[in-house]
């Protein structure tokens, strides 16, 4: 039988790496240390920057102290996560002890580099703010954005840094293994990031609407005005979810990214494509940082157009380096490649040509979205300005605009993203095989540019936490206010763009593991006796090819829906407790408002912790667990349809929500800029309660689909192998299969049904913060 599902044996337990290739392998390995010492570099440089004045130094130190503790006890929260799912992993079949131990050992190291890396985010975040509200304050605009650039640029290497030396010793390690190890690195950085982002974007999101809805509409103060008791919970949530939350996913996405491409090449590519889809990456290692170092604003000249012209190049050095790369290290034919698939070792054509021509277009997808991201969101652009003007008709309308904005621009990226799926689809020459790794290629392509875009990334909440301690201090004033003020609004339009680059590398991540998954229930088939035949035919037609496959399609949907909900209700929460709390203190406490009595800030720091921690769990258990009843319960192929399902509804939510938020933000910054009536006007009211809505949209849910889907897929490759052995074949147990449904089943039930146990709209009594979680 020949065809889709035509099983082949998996060679991979046979490749070893030659001396070549080896040596190869060791070099990204130094670039990837390399970028970790330069990360060093950068931020020694950072925090060599002046700290700011005496009050600046204390409201900055006060948000370090709150980020700082709000982040131990999430680690502690998922510590037990990590050592539960570690002793799973263990559990699931492997080609023998070694390998099984070292994807469960990797799934711990991939954790602790994702917490590492939000956490190395968010160490220097907190110390950097201050210093670039002080160079606002004394240097200017060029200055300021130098080391806020810089500080983003620190993120970047230890992102790229880290996932490469990851990859690159496991590949030295164990070789052909070293695909099925990887799966559990990727998985642990997808899971520890998916936590951060939901953990971290609840924060940042329940202080930052409270703040808003009880200070700028009901007080009539100023977003940052010291008053507000929610203004310290405001400025850690910054640094917890823009900061840790969104390093951790960028990284994830940049080891899932890696994981897909391995896995893939060393079926296609043979031992080249072991190592080949590591030297795209340490090229991209190699260019961030001349990025960082070139991008600098010049004299009256939008800090944003500093940053693209950064991108750019960096972006351009890459491909150039990148055909060098193709041309000189792979050979100039399919059949010299070593492949294990006889369609591939058979085709025509040059190999070089046809990898290069994928590692472009991921290249050129990263600069496409950068350009539409910041065409939708930009304050500069017709779209938000479009939404800004609704503002004079009122927050409906406002409400409105922003929402059909994210839907019309969901549309456009997501179909870009197809398009440069399909197009590397078509370079495999009628190769499934092929055609998948050169998805992920593309996917490479993309993460040469990852080093860029964590610092634009880092860039919006530093920029945003630097203008919130100057507001709060009092100390700058001017030119320097006006410089942080623009310095804020190019933030968001940075932290738009990050979040589109990361759907991108989502999708050709989850496209590529989608591949991987047939692979991995395929070859199953192999490993337990069951050849081509009537046999196989018999389990494709019954698991494959049938309604399964479209219900799956629906629940895999669906699950997007229900975790976004769930993302934005706790925020609804959250932001309710945090009004209650900071209307208690101006109404029993009216020294506040005169400035002779100091908010409690702590009380509203607790509450932001308390909350976010508290729903945690329900999301992660319905990543982890749905793939599970679905693949157990309903089969391989309803397995496949849940997947794509998942994909293609999470690409279109997360990108409508990112660019809805996004927008309404930065209609709110042209309306304070004094359009459409200024501060205090009716127009500015309506903007911060599109601002406010747009909050959880494109800081908590949206964001955290991208760690979603790619969680989910990691979870079906890895329980492919069980699925098909308890479903066919000697091991047949329809007992068992369904028992393990059922259980998963009844664990995410209940997870939901206490989430939905408390209250959406609370009261007034359930908001002190329990001595206890202190």
């Amino acid at each position: 039988m020949a065809g889709r599902f035509t099983p082949t044996v998996d060679g991979a337990e046979a490749l070893e790496l030659s001396g070549t290739n080896q040596t190869m392998t060791v070099v990204v390995a130094l670039i990837a240390v390399v970028a970790l010492v330069m990360g060093v570099v950068f931020r020694r440089q950072v925090l060599a920057a002046e700290a700011g004045t005496e009050r600046m130094r204390e409201i900055g130190d006060a948000v370090e102290e709150g980020a700082h503790a709000y982040l131990r006890r999430q680690f502690r929260t998922l510590g037990i996560f990590v050592v539960l799912v570690f002793a799973l992993l263990l559990l699931l079949p492997a080609d023998d002890a070694a390998v099984r131990w070292g994807r469960s050992g990797f799934f711990v190291l991939g954790a602790l580099f994702s917490a590492a890396i939000g956490y190395l985010g968010m160490s220097l975040a907190v110390k950097a703010n201050v210093r670039v509200a002080e160079a606002a304050r004394t240097s200017g605009r060029e200055e300021g954005m130098r080391i806020a650039f810089r500080t983003g640029g620190v993120v970047g290497m230890f992102t790229v840094g880290l996932g490469l030396l990851g990859a690159a010793i496991v590949v030295l390690a164990y070789a052909g293994q070293a695909p099925t190890v990887l799966e559990g690195f990727g998985f642990g950085a997808a899971l520890l990031a998916m936590f951060m982002r939901v953990g971290g974007g609840i924060f940042t999101k329940a202080a930052d609407v409270g703040a808003d809805l009880v200070g700028k509409v009901e007080a009539g103060i100023p977003e940052d005005d010291p008053r507000n008791a929610a203004t310290i919970a405001d400025n850690v949530g910054d640094n917890v979810g823009d900061c840790a939350g969104m390093a951790a996913d960028l990284f994830e996405s940049y080891a899932v990214m890696l994981v897909a491409a391995l896995i893939l090449g060393s079926a296609a590519f043979g031992e080249y494509g072991l190592v080949f889809p590591l030297i795209i990456p340490a090229i991209g290692a190699i260019t961030a940082l001349i990025g960082v170092f070139i991008t600098r604003a010049r004299a009256g000249e939008n800090p944003l157009d500093s940053i693209n012209r950064g991108f750019y190049i960096s972006a351009g050095i890459s491909a150039v380096l990148s055909a060098v790369a193709a041309f000189v290290y792979l050979p100039d034919s399919y059949a010299a490649l070593g492949s294990d698939s006889e369609q591939v070792a058979t085709l025509v054509g040059d190999p070089r040509i046809a990898a290069l021509l994928a590692v472009l277009l991921g290249i050129v997808l990263a600069g496409v979205i950068l350009w539409m991201t910041g065409y939708y969101t930009g304050t500069d652009k017709r779209p938000t300005q479009d939404v800004a003007r609704t503002t004079l008709t009122g927050a409906a309308t406002v409400i409105l605009s922003g929402i059909g904005l994210g839907l019309e621009s969901a549309v456009y990226k997501v179909l870009t993203i197809a398009g440069v799926i399909y197009l590397a689809f078509l370079l495999g020459g009628g190769s499934v095989t092929l055609s998948l790794f050169f998805i992920a290629l593309a996917g490479c392509g993309l993460l040469t540019t990852v080093g860029v875009i964590v610092a634009m990334d880092t860039f919006g909440p530093v920029s945003d936490n630097a203008q919130g301690i100057a507001e709060m201090s009092g100390d700058v004033h001017g030119e320097g206010e006006q410089v942080l003020t623009e310095l804020d609004a190019v933030g968001n339009t940075t932290k738009a763009i990050t979040k589109g680059i990361a759907i991108a590398t989502a999708v050709l991540a989850a496209t590529a593991l989608f591949g991987s998954y047939t692979d991995a229930w395929v070859d199953a088939t192999v490993n337990i006796g069951v050849a081509p035949g009537e046999d196989f035919q018999r389990f494709v037609d019954t698991q494959i090819v049938s309604p399964n496959a479209l219900v799956g399609l629906l629940i895999g949907a669906a699950v997007v829906f229900l975790f976004s909900g769930l993302a934005i209700n706790a925020v609804t929460r959250a932001a309710g407790a945090i009004v209650y709390e900071v209307r208690r203190q101006f109404r029993e406490h009216p020294g506040i408002m005169a400035g002779t009595e100091k908010p409690e800030y702590g009380r509203v720091v607790d509450i932001c912790t308390r909350d976010s921690l508290r729903e945690l769990a329900t999301p992660g258990l319905l990543a982890a667990l749905t793939p599970v009843v679905v693949g157990f319960g309903l089969g391989i192929g309803a397995l496949a349809g849940f997947l794509a399902g998942a994909i293609a509804c999470g690409a279109l939510m997360a990108v409508f929500l990112a660019n809805s938020g996004g927008a309404w933000d930065n209609a709110k910054k042209v309306v304070e800029d004094g359009n459409h009536g200024g501060k205090g006007s009716p127009a500015h009211e309506a903007s911060i309660i599109g601002d406010t809505v747009g909050d959880p949209f494109k800081d908590t849910a949206g964001p955290a689909i991208n760690p979603l889907i790619k969680v989910m897929n990691l979870v079906a490759v890895l329980i492919a192998p069980a699925i098909v052995t308890l479903t066919i074949g000697p091991s047949e147990s329809p007992a068992l299969r369904y028992g393990i449904a059922v259980a998963a089943l009844v664990v995410i039930v209940a997870a939901v049904a206490v989430s939905k146990q408390r209250d959406l709209a609370i009261t007034a009594d359930e908001v002190t913060p329990d001595p206890a979680d202190a």
